[in-house]
């Protein structure tokens, strides 16, 4: 269901080294699992023997006349979290000699595509040896690429790139054509010892982190696959593709429910990614901005969203419209094992940070769109977080969501709390969209949410227009 109102012109790939059961957001038990040393790798690195595919030279020049640069995916950075935290990052304090590759299926394609790399939360410079790119071959091996697709990404001309503290770092354009909706595999070779202080930790597709120099192999060496398959995300953050002139991008800003936490795994069956399916046709890619356990006005796993606005959202290319479903945490966390002794948001503070996230991102000429706020009675059952739900804290839930219906202050709504609400028992989600923890919605709810967005509220005359130019927000 939507609420629309005229515009005028103006939330471990997982570094997770992880036991073969999947890590969810519900297994609250602390894993521990050895990590190979590096010495080791370094040995085992010694005995590969890779038939590599011909690597093809990146082409380091900007859009070609006409075209322009299109944010397509991308996977929030959040900083890697200390032992004493709730839930284990799975993830080595360092790599060193190995190689790590990753999946991720964009949403727009394209000629050619740039990689963007993290150190956002790094403290010393990192060094990465080389990097590749390719479409990847799901039907095959693991970590498979399509045979003749790799190719070797560049940065500034030189195949090593140090990023410094604090900083991201965007590739030379590549020239591998990939169509909307497909899986390239990006692959990083890091030769010295490398603290990875930066991941996005909630994938929701298996990578690898394997032995030496691999990142020009069609398929991985792969010795033990439970330690060295992975689902959390270290380093990659975004990727844009070259296209047309009449693309663009919509970019989500989310915790959990729109990172995909219980959506099944390497299936992008994220509402998001349902959204991008939609869109495609359309010319307009979809970037996913969810980071689990983020918040609209306190850092969380990951920072505030006034904090990363700019860095996730305003900066990414292409971006024309954002969607904002965020404030459940702000709301459920204090008092439970997350924020024991935090004291609960009030309906002021959080209408307040709506606004300036809105102001901010209409001062860019973006389009803002709400997102109601869905049920979750029962949330988390059996365990440390089955005191997330408390009737006070719904009752603040749906003075939160009246204000995002009726406040006017977004320029339309998208009410995913009518999508999937038991309507037997509003403070509840529908069974046939629950994922079983009564927060999250399975694969049939993100799928709903994603069928809540009408297209034309995303981007006025998106399907009338057919040279893409597209009113700005206010």
């Amino acid at each position: 269901m939507m609420f629309l109102r005229p515009v005028y012109a103006n939330l471990v790939f997982e570094f997770i080294i992880r036991s073969s059961k999947d890590f969810e957001f519900t297994d609250m038990t602390r894993l521990t699992v050895p990590l190979a040393s590096a010495e080791a790798a370094a040995m085992l690195a010694l005995t590969l023997t890779l038939a590599a595919a011909p690597v093809v030279p990146a082409r380091a020049a900007d859009a070609a006349p006409g075209n322009r640069w299109v944010a397509t995916w991308q996977a929030s950075p959040q900083p890697v979290w200390g032992t004493d935290f709730l839930f284990p990052t799975h993830l080595p304090a360092a790599l060193h000699a190995q190689t790590v590759r990753q999946v991720a299926r964009i949403s727009l394609g394209g000629e050619r595509l740039r990689i963007v790399l993290s150190n956002a939360y790094g403290k010393q410079p990192l060094f990465v040896g080389k990097a590749t790119v390719a479409r990847f071959r799901e039907a095959g091996a693991a970590g498979a690429v399509t045979e003749g697709s790799l190719r070797a990404v560049s940065f500034g001309g030189q195949e090593g790139v140090t990023i410094p503290p604090g900083a991201s770092w965007v590739s030379d354009p590549v020239a591998l054509p990939v169509p909307a909706l497909s899986q390239v595999a990006v692959s990083l070779y890091l030769p010295q010892p490398t603290p990875i202080s930066t991941f996005h930790w909630d994938g929701r597709q298996t990578g690898w982190i394997v032995p030496g120099d691999q990142t020009q192999a069609p398929s991985l060496q792969i010795t033990d696959p439970d330690r060295q398959s992975t689902t959390a995300r270290p380093l990659l953050t975004g990727i844009a593709v070259e296209a047309g002139p009449a693309s663009h991008a919509v970019a989500v800003l989310g915790d959990s429910i729109t990172d995909g936490a219980t959506a099944s795994l390497d299936k992008d069956s994220r509402w998001p990614d349902f959204l991008a399916a939609r869109l495609a046709p359309h010319g307009v890619a979809v970037v996913n901005a969810g980071i689990s356990g983020a918040r609209l006005l306190s850092d969380g796993m990951g920072a505030n969203a006034l904090a990363r606005l700019e860095r996730d959202v305003l900066a990414q290319p292409g971006v024309r419209s954002v969607i904002v479903l965020l404030g459940i945490n702000d709301i459920a966390w204090p008092g439970t094992a997350f924020a024991k002794h935090a004291e609960p948001p009030t309906l002021a503070s959080l209408t307040a940070g709506y606004r300036q996230l809105i102001a901010q991102a209409h001062s860019r000429g973006i389009r803002v769109l709400g997102a109601t706020l869905t049920p979750f009675e029962g949330a988390l059952p059996g365990t440390p977080l089955a005191d997330y739900y408390q009737p006070g804290k719904d009752a603040l839930r749906a003075q939160v969501n009246d204000w995002i219906r009726h406040s006017g202050a977004f320029d339309a709504v998208i009410d995913f709390d009518a999508a999937l609400r038991d309507p037997a028992n509003p403070a509840r989600i529908a069974a046939r969209f629950d994922s079983g923890d009564h927060l999250h919605p399975g694969d049939a709810g993100h799928r709903a949410m994603a069928d809540a967005v009408a297209l034309d509220a995303l981007l006025p005359g998106l399907e009338s227009n057919a040279d893409g130019a597209l009113p700005q927000a206010r």
